[in-house]
């Protein structure tokens, strides 16, 4: 009978054999990201999640804290981490001090091993509950960055913060997208630190929580990236035939308006639920695996949004794994591709390959960062496609 260690090498020579063929999804996905989340107690060892991400030709990931674990693991690989700092610690960086320390243990000691590629300061703290992080947030940014340079770790790593949608207070159609007026004098300073050293603005879209709060004035197929008419920019005249597009280049809109150009929005986290509770519209397999494998071809094709073709959209999916910890409703426990003894929830491309009987060996791995991606109903529909809306 075969060892568990035996099924599991069977596993990747199948799942490698198929990647190496035309048909494998992942092949040729050049800077396509996933996120790691550890809010589970039954996950793989990181070494483990390494040999999958590898497999898988996944290069990019993020993950939720600077767990040591998966940083040492992870050294001497192809795969870059960006990190996050939990958004409780953020006075502490107010520090120059404090910030220069954070630097010194949690990034430096495993560089250049393993490849740092970004530090998230705090997850959504423009829109978090606690509406007394916003004041720390710009501070700490601009403090950790000056502890990368004052160290000579600046060249390789940027420093930002991924955002909700929530931030904007007009969305639709993309061209009318501006930041929410209570945000915006820190969201300028925020929007000027980007500028000036050159990050990212990262902001979490998810079309699934629009369809789940108003489906039926939602196109599904819209959401999904599924064939569809789209919709027409009155302002603009571009098309969009899918919502994450529309998205983006609304967030693209309102940081114009700030003054500020040339500032790159990626997609930090995007992506479905395969389960939920009954009051959860829309979540579903076959809905997840439709969104994610549509959305995997549309990175393969390195597409840009619409007012900005020719710039690929960077995305990371969330999420690699089903967190069997997470608060909330069903659906957050159930974004994953994979399930932790690492098979397929569903197959965006991949082979099939069998279920080991035996569970893998595993370790609880925590993170602090377990709020969940509960939304609040805006005061204004975002990114709708309704049955109403003028179509091309």
């Amino acid at each position: 009978m075969a060892t568990f260690t035996q099924k599991m090498a069977i596993r990747y020579i199948l799942l490698a054999f198929f990647l190496y063929t035309d048909t494998g999804i992942f092949a040729r996905v050049a800077s396509f990201g996933i996120n790691y989340g550890q809010v589970a107690n039954n996950l793989p060892q990181p070494e483990k999640v390494l040999e999958l991400l590898s497999t898988l030709k996944i290069t990019k990931t993020r993950i939720y804290d600077t767990n040591p674990q998966i940083l040492k693991a992870f050294a001497n690989s192809n795969v870059e981490i960006i990190v996050t700092i939990e958004n409780q610690i953020l006075n502490q960086l107010n520090d120059p001090q404090q910030a220069l320390q954070w630097v010194n243990t949690n990034i430096k000691p495993y560089l250049p091993d393993t490849k740092i590629t970004g530090i998230q300061v705090g997850n959504e703290v423009f829109t978090e509950l606690d509406t007394t992080l916003i004041q720390y947030l710009v501070p700490a940014v601009i403090n950790i960055y000056n502890a990368l340079v004052q160290l000579g770790l600046n060249t390789n790593i940027h420093v930002s913060t991924p955002s909700s949608l929530e931030v904007l207070e007009e969305s639709y159609p993309p061209s009318a997208g501006s930041f929410r007026s209570e945000i915006s004098e820190i969201m300028k300073e925020f929007l000027n630190f980007l500028s000036k050293t050159k990050s990212p603005f990262w902001v979490n879209a998810y079309p699934y929580f629009a369809y789940k709060n108003d489906p039926n004035q939602i196109s599904l197929d819209y959401v999904l990236f599924n064939p569809n008419q789209g919709m027409v920019d009155p302002n603009t005249n571009l098309h969009y035939d899918n919502m994450l597009y529309a998205m983006v280049d609304a967030v693209t809109f309102a940081i114009a308006k700030l003054g500020f150009n040339g500032i790159e929005v990626r997609v930090s986290e995007t992506g479905w639920p395969s389960k939920g509770d009954s009051d959860e519209i829309g979540a579903s397999l076959k809905n997840a695996e439709i969104y994610n494998k549509n959305l995997l071809r549309r990175q393969m094709k390195n597409e840009g949004t619409p007012l900005n073709p020719r710039m690929r959209l960077e995305s990371y999916l969330f999420a690699l794994f089903n967190e069997n910890m997470k608060n909330g409703p069903t659906s957050e426990r159930n974004y994953g591709l994979f399930e932790p003894d690492e098979s397929m929830t569903y197959n965006v491309g991949l082979s099939s390959f069998a279920k080991s009987s035996n569970p893998s060996t595993s370790i609880s791995l925590t993170s602090s960062a377990t709020r969940t991606k509960v939304k609040k109903k805006s005061k204004n529909i975002l990114f709708f496609f309704s049955n109403n809306t003028q179509l091309i």
